[in-house]
């Protein structure tokens, strides 16, 4: 028995020496409960923090990785690796990118093992295919949708494919197409794209044989024309497949969308307002996620600094709003709902904080609790149990 426990410490003694080494500090181990979640900054760099799923605690670990302007965070399917875009500013880095770190379940800490340029600005969000081991990388600044191959080792290769976009709205904000949001339909054939430049959801072929786009047609009828100023954001799949919901960032809607797969059109169904009745600031609505049980959606709107509740009808794709609660702070740039389901992680980027909501898995209903942690300009948190 003593020789086991020296040969742990003797382990745990050369990861601290490692971190130190790499400038790290080596955080301490909390209890096995604990997990680590990743938080993405408007800056410079990524943050670690511990988060107790049993209780609901979270504790700062503090800077594991230098990226800037990281918004959005993939899980390779299989191995300890986690996929951030980057968003670096113009006269820095005239193209934004994807890096792989590798994952050190013990610490936390991240180390970089690729670091892949796309070839266009305003990397903004990532979608992993796992049939084609291809990542999709949406390019704000760029209008472009790009395909980088993952290799066995979870590495990230040179792009395969490119499609640029094309199309301008009335908002201040829709000089040219602005590609916000990526997704793979659920047969594999299709990416679609949420175009908050373009009010479009663009619909372009993809083959999951070679993980490369198809040819761009812009009067296709595949894509779905938005209402003039709406501004599509994020997107997600109901469990079924049969629904897309999409959120619009400058007129703070939820779209509910039937797909025809087997004509790779979507159908419009629904259209309601994130908005509470009477709001008459500005409009600013955020992220959207389904809980795993496809019972409950959710959006952030940072017009009122909220998180907006919907009971959906597995059958007809119904979305009602159920509650409306406080982000816990200012401008909810992001959140994540833990895997266990009880929690819901929220980056609050006005207030400089990541705050956690407790979640009812029954009713799918939220509220509030003491812990957060202080982070400069969180905008994004990323759990591996997603």
């Amino acid at each position: 028995m003593y020789g086991r426990m020296e040969m742990i410490a003797r382990r745990a003694f050369c990861v601290s020496g490692a971190l130190v080494a790499l400038g790290i500090a080596a955080p301490v181990l909390a209890k096995p409960a604990s997990e680590v979640i990743y938080i993405g900054q408007h800056g410079t760099t990524i943050q670690a923090a511990r988060f107790n799923p049993v209780d609901g605690s979270l504790n700062l670990v503090g800077s594991v990785a230098d990226s800037r302007r990281s918004t959005w965070a993939l899980a390779h399917p299989r191995l300890p690796i986690v996929y951030f875009n980057e968003d670096p500013p113009a006269d820095q880095e005239p193209s934004g990118g994807v890096k792989a770190f590798g994952i050190n379940a013990a610490t936390g800490a991240l180390t970089l093992l690729s670091d892949q340029r796309v070839g266009g600005a305003g990397t903004t969000h990532l979608w992993f295919d796992k049939a084609s081991n291809t990542i999709l990388a949406a390019n704000y600044g760029a209008g472009s949708l790009v395909t980088l191959p993952v290799k066995r080792d979870g590495t990230v290769g040179a792009p395969t494919s490119t499609v640029k976009f094309t199309g301008s709205g009335p908002h201040k904000r829709q000089g040219s197409s602005h590609a916000h949001g990526v997704s793979v339909s659920p047969d594999g054939h299709w990416a679609l794209v949420t175009d908050l430049g373009a009010d479009r959801v663009w619909v372009v072929p993809f083959d999951r044989q070679t993980g490369k786009l198809g040819a761009l047609d812009l009067a296709s009828p595949h894509h779905a024309v938005l209402p003039a100023g709406s501004g599509p954001r994020h997107m997600a799949w109901s469990p079924s497949g049969q629904y897309l919901y999409v959120l619009t960032e400058l007129t703070a809607s939820l779209l509910t969308y039937r797909w025809d797969a087997a004509k790779g059109q979507l159908a419009l169904v629904d259209s309601q307002s994130t908005d509470a009745a009477g709001y008459t600031g500005d409009k600013s609505a955020s992220e959207i996620a389904i809980s795993r049980d496809g019972r409950f959606l959710y959006t952030g709107n940072r017009g009122d600094n909220t998180l907006v509740v919907f009971a959906l009808n597995g059958t007809t794709g119904a979305a009602k709003m159920v509650q409306r609660v406080s982000s816990g702070g200012v401008m909810p740039w992001h959140f994540t709902l833990h895997a266990s389901g009880r929690w819901v992680l929220v980056a609050n980027r006005g207030s400089d904080s990541v705050n956690v909501l407790a979640r009812d898995p029954k009713t799918g209903l939220l509220s509030a609790t003491p812990n957060k942690v202080s982070v400069t300009l969180p905008v994004q948190v990323f759990s591996r149990g997603r």
